[in-house]
């Protein structure tokens, strides 16, 4: 499929195409260098207005792959406010894809959105979080008939049957991490380093009752392999994931050391460690101490692959066993750097989808694919990202798979504001 785009600006040329599955490069304004593309790609969303979907750990795709979940918004390069309104919806892949619009959002940030995904896995229902009123909230809309009913609590993340959501303050986040926080409602324990009242709930998404699993402050008493508990630093909870079971979830815990409450500033950067639990909060265990947790996934039941830091150990991907010790490097040459990872679902779980921040050297990011058993990474992209898009209104790419393994979806702004562009890897899987 050829790439869509809009006209490029004066000063911008199209180069020739290049080689295998339609691969082409087109010159970029001087801050970047091209971008170059491995396999067949379409721009399915298109200006004026920008699209992104979010975080890589959602369900973009709907069974079919025909309808591809999106936000819309007509602005970027700043922090939302509380008045600012996104449009949610998804594109028709088999209507020219079409933009439908299915409901609207106050409650979002740049990358994760409003946690935008399908419920379950037969295409029947869409979640999204909102404002109403006084509190955050999240809307699931049944596809069949457009009807939205409201859970009083804002979801985070999913259990992969669609029964169970988990829920955070977004309040307190979008204090200590803007950028994955909502603007538009003061957090009423911001003067607290660790609350009793705030953490993590359980909610049914079904009936709608949500209950308080796990507590800031149950966790900020626990020790740090230092033996200290950081009692003076400032405590908040994000990137909550539930295994495949469903009967497990991983959050990571996070404090910064200086936070003023009166003005919201904080200095410095944040510490993490992450933690699993059942999913009513109980047998709690500490997955990785290091300090350095970013980036993972589930890649079964048992383990998670995540971009760490161990004690005494380079960083990069390890694959670590959920209550075991240890843990195993992956492949430091093939993936080096810090990205968005997950696996393709079987019968491609082989393979590992990733990506790259924008490059020190060209500033681009690269979209790729790993093969674990036989160690073999193909590139699937380099895609130009322009210097405004950093800090939190950056424009990660965030891959995302299809249900059947062959459609990578990325969000990026190389075609003239953030944009959702798809990758077809069926030729690279085969």
């Amino acid at each position: 499929m050829p790439i869509r785009r809009r006209e490029f600006t004066a000063g911008m040329l199209a180069a020739a195409s290049l080689s295998w599955g339609g691969r082409r490069a087109i010159a970029q304004a001087a801050e970047t260098a091209p971008l170059e593309t491995f396999v067949p790609v379409e721009t399915i969303t298109s200006g004026p207005q920008h699209h992104w979907f979010g975080y890589y750990d959602k369900r973009e795709f709907d069974p079919s792959g025909r309808r591809v979940l999106t936000n819309q918004v007509d602005f970027e390069h700043r922090s939302p406010t509380a008045e600012d309104t996104i449009r949610v919806g998804w594109v028709d892949r088999d209507a020219d894809n079409q933009f439908v619009e299915i409901g609207k959002s106050n409650a979002w940030g740049w990358q994760q959105g409003c946690m935008l995904q399908w419920v379950g896995g037969d295409g029947s229902r869409v979640l999204w979080n909102d404002r109403e009123g006084d509190a955050f909230v999240c809307r699931i809309m049944t596809v069949a008939n457009r009807q939205v009913r409201t859970i009083d609590r804002p979801i985070y993340t999913i259990s992969r049957d669609g029964r169970y959501g988990l829920s955070a303050d977004f309040r307190r986040i979008n204090n200590l991490r803007p950028g994955y926080g909502y603007a538009g409602l003061a957090d009423p324990f911001v003067d607290q380093r660790a609350p009793e009242e705030s953490g993590i709930w359980r909610v049914d998404l079904q009936t709608g009752e949500s209950q308080l699993i796990v507590s800031l402050a149950q966790v900020a008493k626990l020790a740090w392999p230092d033996g200290s508990t950081h009692a003076d630093a400032w405590h908040y909870f994000n990137h909550l994931l539930i295994n495949p079971a469903g009967d497990r979830f991983v959050f990571l815990h996070r404090y910064r050391p200086e936070f003023q409450p009166e003005t919201l500033q904080f200095k410095g950067g944040f510490v993490t460690r992450m933690f699993s639990a059942d999913m009513d909060g109980q047998r709690l265990h500490v997955v990785d101490p290091s300090g350095y947790t970013s980036h993972f996934i589930w890649k079964n039941d048992q383990q998670l692959t995540m971009w760490t830091r161990p004690a005494g150990r380079p960083s990069g991907f390890y694959e670590i066993t959920d209550r075991q010790p240890g843990e195993t490097l992956i492949d430091a040459q093939a993936m080096p750097t810090n990205g968005h990872n997950t696996y393709l679902p079987a019968p491609y779980d082989e393979w590992i989808l990733n990506d790259t921040y924008p490059s020190k050297n060209g500033s681009r990011q690269t979209v790729y694919l790993y093969h674990v058993p036989t160690k073999r990474r193909v590139d699937l992209g380099h895609f130009p990202s322009p210097a405004k898009y950093r800090g939190e209104w950056r424009c990660d790419t965030h891959p995302r798979i299809s249900d059947d393994g062959r459609t990578v979806a990325i969000d990026s702004p190389h075609a003239g504001g953030r944009q959702v562009h798809l990758l077809d890897v069926s030729e690279v899987i085969a």
